[in-house]
């Protein structure tokens, strides 16, 4: 009977942990279940991720071609043709929420309105009709129909993400599950059966962690960096729209690009201003009939440049006095230079033409003339010596007419010369010999003189000068300019004034003669010595006093 009920215990017991066993097994199953579910919905939102993605770079690569024309662009838009609906497909396939379904269903005709779109612009341009693909992509097919795109496929990824965490919920729920039954199955074996099946439990639970793990790390990896990738496509996408129009409107000069053809693909806004034509209006049609220049001395039509860059692939420049005649008749002196515009393979593709208005500067540079023609005729004519001398070694630059008249020698022999050719005092090695020195007081200034000093012409005879010197700076660097006068002529008149003036003093103050002067009231004004001597009065007893009875 005991073996019996051993036997029916150990059968029990056996049947018990093989039920336990059995149930173990219907759970790592369901775990099993739990996690394809879970991963099929990553593979779900992941795959939504892509389609997007793939949508935004056929899109990109479209409008590279209408840009360009190069057809490498449309490389991402011709994988996405023939593989975006056997990927919805397998979206719709996978997807089991009836939520997730409505908005797959709604996306299939957009995605469908989508690649017509696309195939439509890239047709326009493969036929050279640039301004309606541009105003395609303008409409009301472009942009909003990429947005309900996004919308759609954001809604499918926001329930399924939703389901992510149901069905993770689910996951360790299981987990759970399956763990609660192994330790109930690790209770009935014997001593040394426990351990073993608690090491395979133990192996068990660590390797589903690592794999739950695992799984889960690489597919927040992938849709990280799908997220990644999809950002980063929209703001290269972004930046490469903006860039260009903003790099044309802050741009000072004027620009038109034209394709191969010569027909205009693009103006910014100073070539708007500059040419009378908006940009909407100009594009597709030949340059000439937008670019009208002509000479501005014949008034005959002048080449464009572009014509030669297109033929030769050469940089071109516009020949001077060049004018260009807006729309409205106006015109505006241009300077221009153009370039031609290659795609990979270096081939001329179209080009480039930058120019800008040079009216003002002309007009300044006319004026700067007239100036320096205006100085020149004053320095010609005046009657003093000008000579301009550098600051460093005080070495002649300039000389006037009246220089060369004054010293003997012609403006030619006298540049590069030191000033003490002409001035031998002028020497660097005395301590007076700077230009500083011969810079005129304001005393002298005043009454327009400066210093005195020897001059030497070129026969060797010297002459008195007065020489005033001021200082000027040209181009960061000291200059003097040194004004002489030849004083030759005063100073013999100041000798023969000396002269009189001297005898007229011995004259006056002679004993010899009696001297003496009133004015009209008869006040003393001269009393000299022969005076004083005579009447005996002395000069500062009657000086500015009326002339005494007795004297009178």
């Amino acid at each position: 009977m005991k073996i019996n009920k051993f036997v029916a215990l150990i059968a029990g017991s056996f049947l018990l942990v093989a039920l336990l066993v059995m149930t173990l097994f219907w759970s790592f199953s369901q775990v099993r279940q739990a996690a394809e579910l879970r991963k099929n919905t990553y593979v779900t939102i992941k795959s939504a991720n892509d389609l997007l993605s793939d949508l935004i770079d056929a899109e990109t690569g479209q409008r590279g071609y209408l840009l360009t024309g190069d057809k490498s662009f449309l490389e991402p838009y011709l994988a996405v043709r023939d593989s975006i609906k056997p990927n919805l497909e397998k979206i719709r396939q996978r997807s089991l929420n009836i939520a997730a379904q409505k908005h797959l269903v709604v996306l299939t005709p957009l995605i469908d309105a989508k690649l017509a779109y696309l195939s439509q612009n890239i047709e326009l341009r493969r036929n050279n009709k640039m301004p309606a693909a541009i105003a395609n992509v303008r409409g009301v097919h472009g942009k909003p129909l990429m947005d309900s795109i996004r919308q759609e496929i954001k809604g499918v990824i926001k329930i399924e993400e939703g389901l992510l965490v149901q069905r993770e919920a689910e996951f360790q729920n299981k987990i759970s599950h399956m763990l609660i039954i192994m330790t109930i199955v690790s209770l009935f074996p014997l001593l040394f059966s426990l351990v073993f099946i608690y090491s395979i439990y133990r192996n068990i639970q660590q390797k589903v962690n690592d794999l739950a793990n695992l799984e889960t790390k690489h597919l927040l990896e992938v849709q990280e960096e799908t997220n990644k990738q999809l950002h980063h496509t929209n703001i290269t996408l972004q930046v490469s729209e903006e860039k260009l129009a903003v790099t044309l409107s802050s741009i000072g000069d004027a620009v038109i690009t034209t394709d191969v053809e010569a027909c205009v693909t693009r103006l910014n806004p100073i070539a708007e201003e500059l040419c009378g034509w908006t940009q909407a209006e100009a594009i597709g049609r030949p340059v000439d009939e937008i670019f009208h220049i002509i000479n501005k001395d014949t008034r005959n039509p002048a080449t464009i440049p572009i014509m030669a860059t297109l033929a030769n692939g050469t940089i071109q420049g516009l020949a001077n006095h060049t004018v260009l005649i807006a729309r409205n008749g106006s015109e505006c002196d241009i300077a221009d230079s153009c370039a031609p515009i290659r795609d990979r393979e270096g081939h001329v593709i179209g080009a480039v033409l930058v120019f800008r208005n040079v009216s003002k500067e002309y007009k300044v540079q006319q004026a700067l003339r007239d100036s320096a023609a205006q100085i020149q005729t004053i320095l010609n004519t005046v009657a003093d010596g000008i000579v301009t001398l550098h600051g460093r070694g005080g070495m002649v630059e300039t000389a006037n007419p009246a220089t060369e008249q004054m010293f003997g020698y012609t403006a030619a022999e006298l540049v590069n010369q030191s000033f003490s050719l002409i001035i031998p005092e002028f020497t660097l090695e005395q301590r007076n010999g700077s230009l500083e020195h011969y810079r005129a007081s304001d005393e002298a200034r005043a009454v327009g003189l400066g210093r005195e000093v020897t001059g030497r012409r070129k026969d060797g005879s010297c002459f008195p000068l007065e020489v005033a010197v001021s200082e000027m700076w040209l181009g960061g660097e000291r200059h003097f300019t040194a004004i002489l006068r030849d004083v030759t002529a005063r100073k013999q008149a100041e000798e023969e004034l000396f002269k009189a003036g001297a005898l007229q003093s011995a004259i006056f103050n002679s004993a010899n003669f009696s001297s003496i002067a009133t004015d009209a009231k008869g006040v003393i004004q001269i009393f000299n010595v022969g005076a004083e001597r005579m009447l005996g009065y002395t000069a500062a007893e009657v000086m500015n006093k009326i002339t005494p009875a007795d004297i009178s």
